[in-house]
């Protein structure tokens, strides 16, 4: 294989006080043309370094200190080592030679200009097109990347699309000058699954058609099983093992290696597990809509965000409600613990009806059912310190402070986090770390129904192994009942006993996990399933536990 693009031998070193010396250690990789290499790895494994030093667009005060990156800049096969390239030379390189697309279109594009003016971008700035050719190139490339009504799309703005379309738009711009490779930066990690799927065909088309090398960063092995011809694997800033994606997604060599793959959930439901009869959280037709409009009502817009919905949850059981971006699952669970208000309907818990309670009302039955949210950075207070956060609902309801500092330090052990972590404040901690604090903080009120909103989404797959273990083991140590959001199939077969299936905010199918995964009824619920990235890769289980445990 001729490279497009070789790493050699490359180390960054991290600036003092970092938790370790170096980002990357010695790092070597090959990229050919009409290839597509994942790179695989947790939080902190260097993948994003591995781009970003490609780029030339490494954090202030981190720097390449030994290594070189070859980049082959034309039919000749001549190369150049991009280290040693000024920043003027690197801004001709990216977009020309070298396109990116980043993990968070929302962040990445200008919030004040037009889908139309960012994508054309790279045409202004690299060619002498005129402005009516330039506009033809950016409808035919929306067009490429098969978005909708392209005219109508050059016309908005980001916040005007949809998330898929966002992301499509990114790779739009990405792709405007054909460059030799793209780095696609965990471009999938925030989308539902039919629209991650869509993604992924979207990118093997365009690389197929085009020749392009694609250097895929992702920490889902789903996605590498789907699209990978190769697969690098890093760990603290070391590739640790490398070679064809069968090769290692089903003999994987290194303990490491062989530990994520052993995390990653099956898709097939375990056998179920007796379930009482008994419901502690029913809903009954519960609907809301959400209304907005502008001056003398016009623009009005009616979004009927949840449609007569109707669910039983039993005592101790898990409900699992899955569906794409949109389709009424984080409006429903808000409606539950009364974050909003439903419009019609009723939540019987036990005798009470929780649709109907005045909010004073509310606040005095919250502690029956609390919530764990998505974003537990977002949702924890950055100025106070966490035992203060996970004690706030226990001195909010009468329980003297110094009793309810005692408790979140017995609560902080039961979640696996060292009691005299009490003392610290949200930045110090990891993810996985935080999204514990959140499972302290719902449990200090002692719930009978926990609401988990997607507590799990934005894990590494080791990481969210844990939290699913932790959520499942207190459920049977606490006798919780929970009721768990999320759009990941794999996490819904292995953790919940029955699922409801939303869409446009209704829900089409309910039923037992095994029967929803089994032999599903509804075509949207197939549709969901058949969009799985990695479905028909089943995970080598043999060695797991050692693998998990060695690394």
């Amino acid at each position: 294989m001729n490279p497009v693009l070789s790493i050699r031998n490359l180390s960054v070193a991290l600036p003092p006080g970092a938790d370790r010396p170096y980002a990357l250690r010695d790092v070597s990789l090959d990229l050919g043309a009409n290839e597509i290499l994942c790179v695989v790895g947790e939080s902190g494994s260097g993948k994003s370094m591995t781009a970003g030093a490609v780029m030339g667009l490494l954090p202030e005060r981190v720097r390449a200190t030994q290594g070189r990156i070859e980049l082959t800049t034309g039919a000749a096969g001549d190369s150049r080592n991009l280290l040693e390239l000024g920043q003027h030379e690197l801004r001709r390189i990216r977009g020309a030679r070298i396109g990116m697309i980043f993990q968070e279109p929302m962040t990445a594009l200008n919030p004040l200009r037009t889908i139309a003016d960012q994508v054309g971008e790279p045409f202004r700035i690299h060619t002498a097109l005129t402005s009516r050719e330039i506009s033809k190139r950016v409808l035919a490339l929306l067009d490429d990347v098969h978005i909708p009504d392209p005219a109508a799309a050059a016309r908005a703005y980001p916040h005007e699309l949809s998330g898929g379309q966002r992301q499509r738009a990114m790779i739009a711009m990405a792709l405007a000058l054909e460059p030799a490779v793209l780095i696609a930066d965990e471009p999938t990690t925030a989308l539902d699954v039919t629209t991650q799927a869509q993604i992924l065909r979207l990118i093997r088309e365009l690389q197929e058609r085009r020749g392009t090398a694609v250097l895929f960063i992702t920490h889902d092995f789903g996605v590498v099983a789907e699209i990978a011809d190769r697969v690098a694997v890093m760990q603290h800033g070391v590739l640790v093992e490398q070679g064809a994606a069968a090769d290692v997604l089903n003999a994987p060599r290194h303990p490491y290696t062989r530990a994520l793959i052993a995390a990653v959930p099956a898709l097939t439901p375990p056998p179920e597990r007796p379930v009482a009869g008994e419901a502690v959280l029913t809903l009954d037709k519960v609907s809301k809509t959400y209304r907005s409009g502008g001056l003398f009502k016009r623009h009005k817009r009616v979004t009927h965000a949840v449609r007569e919905a109707s669910l039983t949850l039993p005592k101790g059981g898990t409900l699992g409600i899955v569906g794409e971006s949109g389709s009424g699952k984080s409006t429903l669970a808000r409606c539950i613990v009364r974050l909003l208000d439903p419009d019609a309907g009723s939540i019987r818990f036990g005798e009470l009806d929780l649709a109907t309670l005045s909010h004073r009302a509310v606040r005095a039955h919250s502690r029956h059912v609390q919530m764990v949210f998505q974003d537990p950075y977002g949702s924890l207070n950055p100025r106070r310190r966490v035992g203060d956060l996970v004690a706030q609902g226990p001195v909010a309801h009468g329980v003297p402070r110094r009793e309810a500092l005692a408790r979140a330090r017995q609560l902080f052990e039961l979640v696996g986090l060292d009691p005299e972590a009490v003392r610290r404040y949200p930045h110090e901690f990891s993810g996985g770390q935080r999204q514990r604090i959140g499972l302290a903080r719902a449990l200090a009120l002692e719930p009978s129904v926990l609401v988990a909103d997607e507590p799990v989404s934005a894990l590494d797959v080791s990481v969210q192994a844990q939290v699913l273990d932790l959520l499942a083991s207190l459920r049977e140590r606490l006798g919780l009942s929970l009721l768990f959001i999320t759009h990941d199939l794999r996490v819904a077969a292995q953790i919940c006993d029955r699922i409801a299936v939303m869409k446009n905010g209704s829900v089409v199918e309910y039923g037992s996990a095994a029967q929803v995964f089994g032999a599903p009824t509804h075509p949207y619920t197939r549709s969901l399933l058949d969009a799985v990235p990695g479905r028909h890769w089943t995970p080598p289980t043999t060695g797991a536990d050692d693998a998990l445990a060695a690394a």
